[in-house]
């Protein structure tokens, strides 16, 4: 396995990937929650809250042919760029292109889930800080600065931590319902390698290989990310 080029390129791609969904996916949901937390207008709030939440709940089987046929050489961004006398740009042919589309894909479908549990963090906020503070005359920026943010701090470690166990995990449904042989070199993750190498190739032993590599190095992860987070979070199951 550590002798095919192939096997490492995907192992790095893998790597790549999981780390810029797991700095995107954190920074994203606790951005918009400090954002919406500031609307006090209830019902615009929770239609928003749910609006977010909703691509949650779609399959990548579904929105995968949904941005195929957005993102395609005749799909509707095209379409629109050539209105405008642009160049096409092919979204779903280039590595480099490949990999952005799937991180904010992936920020997309997944932020609201995490917006909602910052909300929850928020909501346990004393409001008597917040009536002490407005009565010494602090604005909405610095009760944000120094008020909210230091009372998620704590859920946000938990949520980047543990997260980082599945960092070998760069998303199987979203890039095979997604990605083509024009983009292996950089949209290849582990996952799909081991689907493609075993099943379809059937070269058993190598694909065996790759996912007990995998499971080994994901179970240290999570034993060293959950370390991080009883030490620093004061996280713990057991």
């Amino acid at each position: 396995m550590f002798h095919d080029p192939v096997a490492l390129q995907v192992i790095w791609n893998t790597l790549l990937i999981a780390v810029l969904k797991i700095i995107a996916g954190s920074i994203a949901p606790f951005a918009f929650a400090l954002l919406l937390n500031e609307v006090r207008r209830m019902l615009f709030k929770r239609t928003v809250q749910s609006l977010v939440y909703l691509p949650h709940f779609i399959n990548w089987v579904i929105l995968g042919g949904i941005l195929t046929d957005i993102l395609s050489t005749n799909g509707l961004i095209n379409q629109f760029l050539g209105w405008l006398g642009l160049n096409s740009i092919d979204f779903l042919q280039s590595g480099n292109w490949f990999r952005a589309i799937l991180i904010i894909s992936d920020v997309w479908k997944e932020f609201g889930f995490g917006t909602i549990l910052y909300l929850a963090a928020m909501a346990g906020i004393n409001p008597n800080m917040y009536e002490a503070a407005d009565i010494d005359g602090a604005n909405n920026f610095q009760k944000a600065i120094y008020m909210t943010i230091p009372a998620v701090i704590p859920i946000a470690i938990v949520l980047v931590t543990l997260s980082l166990g599945n960092i070998l995990n760069a998303g199987f449904d979203q890039v095979f319902n997604m990605y083509n042989p024009l983009v292996y070199p950089k949209g290849d993750i582990i996952d799909t390698y081991v689907y493609r190498v075993g099943l379809q190739q059937g070269s058993f032993s190598l694909a065996t290989a790759v996912g007990f590599f995998k499971s080994v190095i994901g179970f240290i992860l999570i034993a060293t990310t959950y370390r991080l987070a009883a030490k620093y979070a004061n996280y713990r199951i057991f």
